[in-house]
């Protein structure tokens, strides 16, 4: 009786060892998903069981068309010639510890743990490596815009990055925006009617919480017809002193400036002098000085600006004054000549000089 129960443990223990043996390879445990930021380290660990006889291999594999595959390690060696790649094996949990340093942004992918039964069967299971980037903005973003007033704006901002930046939109000095408030949310900025005013820089802001962001500078030039103004309607001065007219003009592209008076241009001669300043892009201040005036030079005179979108024009009038007004009559007589004038004529220009400051004085 006592060998039969010893033959009937012996017969258990044959089927307990034989049914081990047929036990499949399988993966008991891998690393879930890993988000990691540039330059950091990431552990992947894969545990397996029942793989004495089976090779266990770590792939970095592709999901896009290729479906190119990297291989990194098989068992506890690795394959893969990286120094930031290393490999270590826990024979107490039979577990496999991938580690990467120095994360690159190209390491982001899924790895895959696989246990190679035969060329056409394998166990595997995968985790996923995120790698978070900090944002750039794509190269088919806005770069610059060139415009009519009135015309239809939009201007497009597109970044990457991980995780996926979000887009604002701002202006230079943060001034407020052609729709509204001093920052607009998302990819696409759109202007219906764009006005001159609306002319400037616009910052395309991209953000992830990666880093400090990115932005790239969008010049926006609105192209406008001639706007002139007169600083000085009218304006008198004495015979045989000299006078400063003026106008001020806006306007882009820059625009042609000339002077007339009685339809007839005006040109630098010995009677005129005519000097254009430009103050911005847009601005240009343009004066003429008539010289030494003359009875025929009192009268209208017209400043006019055009550009391919239109013309603007200010009118100037000059009239006669008993009185010089300065500036400029006071710089008219040189100090160099005043020895060569006589007594009646040396006090006359005093008593003029002396009207000349009160009346400086009460101007300013």
């Amino acid at each position: 009786m006592a060998d039969l129960k010893v033959l009937f443990v012996l017969f258990v223990l044959c089927l307990i060892e034989k049914c081990y043996s047929q036990r499949s390879p399988t993966i008991s445990y891998i690393s879930q998903m890993q988000i990691k930021d540039i330059g950091g380290t990431v552990e992947l660990s894969c545990s397996v069981q029942y793989t004495a006889d089976y090779s266990v291999i770590w792939m970095k594999v592709n999901k896009d068309q290729s479906g190119y595959s990297l291989p990194i390690s098989t068992g506890s060696s690795l394959i893969l010639h990286d120094s930031r790649f290393s490999l270590r094996y826990d024979p107490s949990s039979s577990t496999f510890l991938l580690q990467i340093k120095d994360i690159q942004e190209t390491d982001s992918g899924y790895y895959q743990c696989q246990i190679l039964i035969s060329p056409s069967n394998r166990v595997t299971a995968e985790v996923e490596l995120q790698v978070r980037r900090p944002p750039f903005i794509s190269d088919n973003s806005t770069r610059s815009i060139v415009v009519s007033e009135g015309e239809a704006v939009q201007m497009e901002c597109y970044a990457g990055g991980f995780p996926s930046p979000r887009i604002s939109w701002r202006r230079e000095n943060n001034a407020i925006l052609p729709t509204g408030g001093s920052i607009y949310r998302g990819n696409i900025l759109k202007i219906k009617h764009i006005r001159k005013e609306d002319r400037g820089t616009y910052y395309c802001v991209a953000e992830n919480g990666v880093g400090r962001g990115t932005k790239r500078n969008i010049a926006v030039e609105v192209e406008f017809k001639p706007v002139v103004t007169v600083p000085r309607p009218r304006l008198g001065q004495a015979l045989q002193f000299d006078m400063d007219l003026e106008c001020h003009v806006e306007a882009y592209p820059p625009p042609a400036i000339v002077w007339e008076k009685d339809g007839i241009q005006l040109a630098n001669n010995q009677h005129y002098s005519i000097s254009h300043f430009a103050t911005a892009d847009e601005f240009t201040d343009t004066t003429i000085r008539v010289i030494t005036i003359e009875k025929r030079q009192y009268g209208q005179y017209t400043c006019k600006a055009a550009n391919k979108l239109g013309t603007d024009e200010g009118r100037v009038e000059l009239f006669e004054s008993i009185i010089p007004v300065c500036p400029p009559a006071c710089g008219s007589v040189r100090y160099g000549e005043a020895a060569t004038l006589s007594t009646s004529t040396a006090a006359l220009f005093i008593t003029l000089a002396i009207l000349c400051y009160k009346n400086f004085i009460t101007q300013h």
